[in-house]
């Protein structure tokens, strides 16, 4: 069994990993501000071998005891999070990363960082491999968070080279499931809410932009083979199926068995053309590929969205 701290514990990534950490008989720590994460997707873990601690990872991190792994997955995260909050969002990438280092350092434990494909910004390869440097704008809107996991990346990697720090870095494409808020501005979660609730269903652009849609239980998956690996990375996890947006909206007002109507609206500043993974490193290294079709995970997150909207 092994001792885990994890930051941003509480939100719809973390809650996930805790849950799986747990069922794998280890003893979790998480340390959550709750800006964006939500108590109430771990509350029934606590005392299961779960301690939720209230802090913002930015200011100080002190764990007492044994530290065996820490999993740095404090950020906003979609879009909508991360445009309100922009400082927030840059201080949990730099400051946040250099606490949870910070931890890592003095525990000897392993960390691992919890990137994105955001690195990549609007790609000008495709699909993404962990070599390419990515086409990011700074100073554009995007930019905090981009930009943000950026320096963590490079952070990362400093106190591996200077400290000798154990650490992993994963880069996560868009991934999808229970837990979702409805409000956080992904397109998997406005499409389901709105077609739920027969409301239209907005779709940035001509909707021709593509992304790449990762059932959630996938992912946690993937992060807990590259925690055990080892391997520094970096790493892509994400599904290499590749759809529309357009595509995406008509699927799931199918899935609801709505009858939305589809409203095009102007595409943010910066939004990128394209999003796929290539996981020829993950499938090499950590004999990890998706396994939960598009179709599937929809079935399996279209319950807790209907759960949601009538609560």
């Amino acid at each position: 069994m092994a001792r885990v701290v994890i930051t941003g514990g509480a939100g719809f990534l973390g809650s996930h990993l805790c849950r799986r950490l747990l069922a794998d008989g280890h003893e979790v720590v998480c340390l959550d501000n709750l800006l964006t994460g939500r108590a109430s997707n771990i509350e029934d873990l606590l005392g299961e071998g779960l301690r939720l601690i209230k802090v913002d990872v930015t200011e100080y991190i002190h764990v007492s005891g044994p530290v065996d792994t820490v999993l740095h997955f404090a950020s906003p995260a979609s879009p909508i999070d991360y445009l309100r909050l922009p400082i927030q969002t840059l201080k949990v990438g730099a400051l946040g990363t250099h606490r949870a280092l910070g931890l890592a350092k003095d525990k000897g434990a392993r960390f691992v960082l919890a990137s994105t494909s955001e690195v990549y910004g609007d790609p000008k390869v495709h699909p993404q491999p962990e070599t390419y440097w990515g086409h990011v704008n700074p100073i554009g809107p995007r930019g905090v968070y981009d930009e943000a996991k950026r320096y963590a990346e490079a952070l990362t990697m400093a106190y591996h080279r200077s400290h000798g720090v154990d650490v992993g870095i994963v880069r996560i494409f868009n991934t999808y499931g229970p837990r979702m808020r409805l409000d956080d501005g992904r397109a998997f979660a406005a499409f389901a809410a709105q077609a739920l609730s027969g409301r239209p269903v907005t779709v940035h652009g001509d909707g021709l932009q593509t992304r790449s849609l990762c059932y959630v239980d996938d992912l946690v998956e993937g992060v807990v083979r590259l925690t055990e690996s080892g391997l520094p990375g970096p790493v892509n996890l994400g599904n290499p199926e590749e759809i529309s947006m357009l595509e995406l909206a008509e699927t799931l007002i199918k899935a609801a068995g709505s009858h939305s109507e589809i409203v095009f609206t102007p595409r943010p500043e910066d939004d990128p053309q394209v999003r796929q993974p290539d996981i020829t490193v993950a499938r090499r290294e950590l004999g990890w590929e998706p396994t939960v079709s598009l179709a599937e995970g929809i079935e399996l997150t279209l319950p807790w969205f209907k759960e949601k909207l009538v609560a």
